[in-house]
């Protein structure tokens, strides 16, 4: 199986410790978003686990971690989303040159190929113009480049949830004139650095300015990183063009601190809070504790790996 850690909130940088215990205790409960009184108890083992995908934006409070992971025998990568908004739109990220001088001690670490730049979403309005994304994207490529190999970047979906909170940052959902314009201005910066440039969950067709229709949790990447062929479908639920292969996110929703106005994962500032309050990094659960009413299931897995096929 593959873990997503996660969608949900932001793990490596407020839960590393959580996430550390739960892997030396060899299992960790999930409750269910759409049904809180469902638990799944999800094994984590190094015969069941072929691969962690990390969700952050900030990895420095995990980087003390790694080397236990490593030593556990885990494989992982990195999708750290890295945007040029200012404190307007993502409040409690700390300042941009930090940052970037993490993700370099990351990429330095654990290679440019486990480190992948997510650029998203992108907004465009009076205050975001596309000229400042294509010099933001061209500084950004400059000071990553040799430190990861692939951006993905998508274009700011307006949901429901999240209309009100963005009310005065952007207007509208982007166009496909504009679209096309960033995509090419994007692509030809990310080859003079050397990184390859995708979309996420993108139906508009960007091929021809080399820029391909991809996955975040991306079954090639996983296959390199692992060294073996898997058996996977793609994921259900999740938003109608994502590329994504299945795994299991053990995120929690409403309990990431960061701030940023563009969040769909996250309902208000006062959840945050609450759900912060109620973290206890020894709970099987990252929020909260079990109750007696709670049915708790524990969740067939199994390994993805095509042990007739090694790759390296």
């Amino acid at each position: 199986m593959i873990i997503s850690a996660s969608r949900r909130t932001d793990i490596p940088a407020f839960y590393s410790e959580w996430f550390l215990n739960r892997l030396k205790a060899g299992y960790v409960y999930v409750r269910n978003p759409m049904n809180p009184k469902q638990i799944s108890k999800i094994p984590l083992n190094t015969e069941a686990v072929d691969c962690i995908v990390f969700w952050t934006k900030n990895a420095a409070p995990m980087m003390d971690k790694l080397d236990t992971i490593d030593a556990l025998g885990y494989p992982y990568y990195f999708q750290w989303t890295m945007t040029p908004y200012g404190k307007s739109v993502e409040y409690n990220l700390p300042d941009k040159a930090k940052v970037i001088d993490s993700f370099k001690a990351l990429s330095d670490k654990i290679g440019s190929q486990r480190t992948i730049w997510r650029y998203d979403p992108i907004i465009i309005s009076r205050q975001f113009p596309i000229a400042y994304h294509v010099h933001a994207f061209a500084k950004m490529c400059h000071l990553l480049k040799g430190y990861t190999n692939k951006c993905i970047f998508s274009y700011i979906d307006l949901y429901a949830k999240i209309r009100k909170r963005t009310k005065s940052i952007v207007d509208s959902e982007t166009d496909t004139q504009t679209m096309f314009k960033i995509a090419e201005e994007f692509a030809e910066i990310a080859k003079l650095n050397n990184i390859s440039l995708e979309t996420c969950s993108e139906q508009t067709e960007l091929s021809q300015f080399g820029i391909r229709h991809s996955a975040c949790i991306n079954k090639h990447t996983i296959e390199t990183i692992i060294g073996y062929a898997i058996d996977v479908k793609k994921v259900k639920g999740q938003r109608e063009y994502c590329q994504c292969i299945d795994s299991i996110d053990i995120g929690a929703y409403d309990c990431c601190s960061h701030g940023c106005v563009y969040c769909y994962a996250t309902a208000s500032e006062k959840a945050v809070l609450e759900n912060r309050k109620r973290h206890d990094v020894n709970s099987p659960l990252l929020i909260g504790r079990p109750c007696v009413t709670d049915k708790i299931t524990e969740r067939i897995t199994k390994t993805l790996k095509n042990s007739q096929t090694v790759l390296f």
